[in-house]
């Protein structure tokens, strides 16, 4: 996963879900004995597309070898896809009756292709359901049904440049362990041009310390908004507090489009990011080194974000037999720990994990936190909601953050049914 995809989820999920749920309805994509609830596979000779939002060329080879590697042993033409606007391209196809029938579908799309009937539910039956992070299972289950295969995923957690850490002084003692000794290593972090914790001003960073303040936007069952609880509060109260004493910024502030950006560049000592961080240090910033360590301790305990896309399949696909086989083994152990050597996702499998965290050392504090994260609301019509509170997010150091999540419960109660 790419960092365009993870941040590319929240901001524009909204858009994803309206022009898919649109072009989802009257098409009768329910034809030939599919549906959007479990049953039976369609089957037939046909060669299956499979389109994927690419992050680079290393990640588009390295599904074409994929789709090549199964072919070989199953007969069964692939066509790889790499779309250059995935969501307006899954709209078109769907739209002209014609939808891919293997492609990347993110957390926030999936309520509204589920409403159309324009998704295959195939989850239960996948030989490597139990194998899967539980979480992620639940990122991808709507009342009940699991859709889709996760394909990858990465939580967010705490970048540290080792340089600036030892200059201002800081040993391993020091890596911060509860809220309080962030914000102690933050000030000490903090000179010139340099803040101590620069991170994007959104819900897809800061919804990090709600995590760790015990809150979440929507119940875990999906039913019932909880964005203007205590916990939101005190986890907003906390972020502004150091937004304004100067010791955290907001990337925009300091001249960086995003988190990893104003790290790479130095104008953070700290930042918040996924595992999506490492290609752009190793592309943009190779200089500079840093170490990932678990993101402190909130009122509530360990928090975090995590995300996710998972590997969705069309009602309308004419060969589902074929598109399950293909989607289990890309889903096998084997090839997402080939996906990692080649590209950097994190798999979705338990059985993986052992010899990921042996290849990637480093980075183990991303799979750590797979035992603790919450995903990003999935709720039809959630995407536009957070899109709104992003935009009073950017606010946030003169707002009233009560106020704001009063706001976000009045819209999420709106969509949250």
């Amino acid at each position: 996963m790419s960092r365009h995809t993870a941040r590319a989820a929240i901001a524009v999920g909204g858009t994803v879900i309206a022009a898919l749920a649109l072009a989802g309805c009257g098409q009768g994509f329910s034809s030939g004995g599919s549906s959007g609830s479990a049953g039976g596979l369609t089957s037939s000779k046909k060669p299956i597309t499979l389109m994927i939002g690419s992050s680079g060329d290393a990640e588009t080879k390295a599904v074409q070898d994929a789709a090549s590697a199964w072919s070989k042993k199953s007969g069964v033409d692939v066509t790889v896809v790499p779309a250059t606007n995935l969501s307006q391209q899954l709209s078109q196809g769907f739209a002209a009756g014609s939808p891919p029938d293997v492609f990347y579908l993110s957390t926030d799309a999936i309520a509204g292709l589920v409403q159309n009937k324009s998704l295959k539910a195939y989850g239960d039956m996948l030989g490597n359901k139990s194998d899967f992070y539980p979480s992620l299972v639940k990122n991808f289950s709507v009342n009940g049904t699991f859709y889709c295969a996760p394909k990858d995923f990465s939580t967010l957690q705490l970048i540290i440049n080792t340089d600036l850490w030892t200059k201002a002084g800081l040993t391993d003692a020091d890596i911060p362990k509860t809220w309080d000794q962030l914000a102690e290593d933050a000030k000490k972090l903090t000179s010139g041009t340099t803040k101590g914790l620069v991170f994007s001003g959104e819900y897809a960073r800061i919804g990090a310390f709600m995590a760790e303040a015990g809150g979440r936007l929507v119940s875990e069952d999906g039913k019932k908004a909880e964005a203007d609880s205590a916990a939101n509060v005190k986890a907003l109260d906390y972020v502004k507090q150091h937004l304004n004493d100067g010791t955290f910024a907001y990337a925009k502030d300091v001249g960086a489009g995003w988190g990893g950006e104003a790290f790479g560049k130095q104008l953070g000592a700290m930042t918040i990011e996924g595992n999506w961080i490492t290609g752009a240090m190793q592309s943009d910033y190779p200089n500079v080194k840093y170490k990932v360590v678990e993101l402190p301790a909130g009122p509530a305990g360990k928090g975090t974000l995590q995300f996710t896309n998972c590997w969705g399949m069309s009602a309308a696909s004419k060969n589902q037999k074929a598109g399950l086989d293909f989607i289990q083994f890309l889903t096998s152990s084997e090839q997402q720990l080939t996906f990692s050597k080649a590209f950097g996702p994190m798999p979705s499998v338990k059985s993986a994990a052992a010899t990921w965290k042996a290849d990637n050392a480093p980075l183990v504090p991303f799979l750590t936190g797979a035992d603790y994260a919450q995903g990003v609301p999935t709720n039809a019509g959630a995407a536009d909601v957070i899109a709104d509170f992003n935009s009073q997010l950017e606010t946030l150091k003169t707002a009233d953050p009560k106020t704001i999540l009063q706001s976000v419960q009045t819209n999420l109660e709106a969509v949250v049914k």
